[in-house]
Formats: C-alpha cells, sequence, structure tokens
C-alpha cells in the first residue's frame, strides 16, 4: 500500500502540544549550561597562567554574558512552563540572546588560544 491509495479525507493523528514546548525548555537548558561549561572553563584558563589584567577582564566579560544569557533563558524557561500557549520570542531577547552565545564562544577561545 502506498501514499496514493490512503483515502484523501484521512488527517494526519494529532500531535501532543505540550511536547514542543518541553524540547524547547530543555534546549534552553542545554544551552545554559553549555555557557556555564565556557565560563568556566575560561575562568581556568585564565587563572591557569596567572592572573593578568586582560585576562581577568575577559573572565568578568564571560561571566555578564553568561549571567545575561541566564536571565533570558530562565524568563523563556518560565514563560514555557506557564503558558499553554506560549508567545514568542520577542526578537530584542531572540538577538540578545544570540549575542550573549556568540560573544561567550569568542570570549572563551580568546582564553583559550
Amino acid at each position: 500500500m502506498n501514499g496514493a491509495d490512503a483515502a484523501p479525507d484521512a488527517a494526519p493523528p494529532d500531535r501532543d502540544p505540550g511536547l514542543q514546548p518541553e524540547r524547547t525548555r530543555l534546549a534552553w537548558r542545554r544551552t545554559t549550561l553549555s555557557g556555564t561549561v565556557v565560563a568556566v572553563l575560561a575562568a581556568k584558563a585564565a587563572l591557569h597562567g596567572g592572573a593578568t589584567p586582560l585576562s581577568v577582564l575577559a573572565v568578568s566579560l564571560c561571566c555578564v554574558l553568561w549571567l545575561a544569557f541566564l536571565l533570558i533563558a530562565h524568563g523563556r524557561i518560565r514563560t514555557l512552563a506557564s503558558a499553554n500557549r506560549p508567545p514568542a520570542l520577542p526578537p530584542p531577547h531572540a538577538a540578545a540572546a544570540a549575542l550573549c552565545t556568540l560573544a561567550l564562544a569568542v570570549c572563551g577561545a580568546l582564553l583559550v588560544l
């Protein structure tokens, strides 16, 4: 039996609307955990060879970026958990989260090199 033999009025089965917000919550948590690992490894790399003013500044920037992302992610996780149909992430929050993630990765890479 192929797709052409199926009844034309057969509707696909409904999916559970709770799965998408749950997956999104888990993705926010994984990304926050990744940012935490980058910030901790950046601090370790900066302190490994002795703390210089530049390395302390880079670690401080990593911590601020991580805290900013954590604030955005926590707010989104709460929104996804509380609403039946959560609203879309506002573009300024999405841009801030993306910039924090990118800047955190760049800072971490610079400290490793």
